[in-house]
């Protein structure tokens, strides 16, 4: 069956053909590279509701984001996280016996940490008396585990929550066949010596074939990036519109690495090595050579590249976050407040990148906002296409109407507000820890910019996304 994105685009009215209706502005690097102005300061309303706690973040934290196979190839997972608990601990003073709960997110599990979060914790020196729990729900893994902590602090079952997440994608799990896994298995049981010749004689060299994992939907059997490849094309989104976005996130991540903004990185001495201070994959180039590149996954014609796409990264974050009675008491003035959030799923084989343009309106309807009460606006940038593509749903009539069973579009971002410190597909996306990143980033940006009100958004593997409000807390 064709796909429902292919079918309706070959369908449409030739007058309203996605290439037209769901028009993007072009982006333009070179402006996008200014200052971004001041974010308006008039007074707007507080999200603060009657009968619920306020949720603060107090502060967040993350190692630098590097790339996979480079500085942090000899560690595992919870060093890294440990690294990041480590981190927030030194940033916060936070005593450590007052955290009630520990939450972390990740996607590829090591099998010997299978909770990352509790090894990480006890290794980080949390007590032994804290609770701990690792969730995965794939790229918005983090964004769980803060919403977790969130509903926790809520209800009143807990006051001081850390919440985090991690990848290490340097040492994924690579497992024996099925056939060789149920081998060794069953000689493990055979009793006699004949039992265990006669399994041997069943062996086989193909046997030896190893599963590797692959960032690929298990419903569908195909790579987010071929996905992202059939997304940008069905939106019409051109090669050189996915390599000026992927230059626009690498320059404004770079201008903010060079001007002290990514004030969420702490340094990690890692064993045996240097301390690594900063993130090494802002790397800005040119749109020349981006386009050079091949094709990675639709070959030859596709336009998704390595350098419009993010990179394999390997990473960790960590936020500490309490009821704000409790923050208060203890002397902290916290950064922000936690508002509505939103999960939202769809179609995994045609919408699997289309979480944020579901998510937005939604978790804007919640708090009772629109899209110009948002100061600052940070979205998970898996790949320029996807980015993009959500920009063309988002600023479409016809897609909200079809598509989402809306009276109308909820509109898009403006870029002087959106992913001003660079995004994903700079500073990196360690699969588990992007969310806490991404709310770090809209709160400091808040606070520096003078803003009230940000809004992040992610979308994540099997067609779900998530959209949060996060509001600065006064100064």
């Amino acid at each position: 069956m064709a796909s429902i994105l292919t079918y309706t685009f070959k369908n449409l009215p030739s007058t309203s053909k996605w290439a037209l209706g769901l028009y993007v502005r072009p982006l333009s690097c070179s402006s996008q590279l200014r200052a971004a102005p001041a974010a308006q300061t008039k007074s707007k309303k507080t999200l603060t509701k009657t009968n619920i706690r306020n949720v603060v973040v107090v502060d967040g934290v993350r190692i630098p984001f590097l790339l996979s196979g480079t500085s942090y190839k000899d560690l595992m997972p919870h060093d890294l996280a440990r690294a990041a608990l480590s981190g927030l601990l030194h940033r916060t003073n936070v005593p450590k016996d007052i955290v009630d709960y520990i939450i972390f997110g990740t996607v590829i599990q090591e099998v010997k940490t299978s909770n990352v979060a509790r090894e990480a914790a006890l290794g980080a020196g949390f007590s032994d008396k804290t609770p701990a729990h690792t969730v995965t729900m794939a790229c918005i893994s983090s964004n769980q585990a803060m919403t977790t902590g969130f509903g926790l602090i809520a209800s009143g079952q807990s006051d001081v929550i850390v919440a985090g997440g991690v990848e290490l994608m340097s040492d994924i799990p690579i497992r024996h066949s099925r056939k060789m896994r149920k081998m060794m298995l069953d000689l493990n049981k055979a009793k006699t010596l004949g039992q265990r010749l006669s399994l041997i004689s069943k062996f086989r060299l193909n046997f030896l074939a190893p599963e590797l994992p692959a960032v690929a939907e298990f419903s569908t059997n195909e790579t987010m990036g071929h996905s992202a490849d059939r997304l940008a094309a069905a939106f019409a989104v051109s090669r050189l519109e996915q390599d000026e976005y992927a230059l626009r996130s690498h320059s404004l991540a770079k201008k903010a690495q060079d001007e002290g903004l990514l004030s969420d990185v702490v340094p990690f001495k890692v064993p045996g090595r240097d301390t690594v201070t900063k993130d090494n994959g802002i790397r800005p180039s040119s749109l020349d050579q981006m386009g050079k590149l091949k094709p990675a996954f639709v070959k030859p014609y596709g336009t998704v590249t390595a350098a419009n796409s993010s990179f394999l990264t390997d990473g960790a974050s960590a936020m500490l976050i309490m009821a704000e009675e409790k923050a208060l008491a203890l002397g902290y003035k916290p950064k922000a407040y936690l508002r509505d959030f939103v999960y939202v799923s769809q179609d995994p084989k045609d919408q699997l990148l289309l979480g944020p343009s579901y998510a937005t309106p939604k978790v804007l309807e919640k708090a009772g906002l629109t899209m110009n009460d948002i100061d600052a606006f940070e979205f998970h940038e898996a790949f320029s296409g996807q980015i993009l593509a959500n920009f063309k749903a988002m600023d479409s009539d016809w897609f909200a109407q079809n598509y989402m069973g809306r009276k109308s579009k909820v509109g898009m971002p403006p870029l002087e507000k959106f992913n001003t410190w660079g995004g994903s597909l700079s500073l990196g996306h360690p699969f588990g820890a992007t969310g806490c990143r991404l709310v770090m980033a809209a709160a400091n940006r808040l606070r520096k910019e003078g803003g009230q009100y940000g809004l992040v958004a992610a979308c994540a593997a099997g067609g779900q996304g998530h959209a949060m409000i996060v509001e600065a807390y006064p100064k």
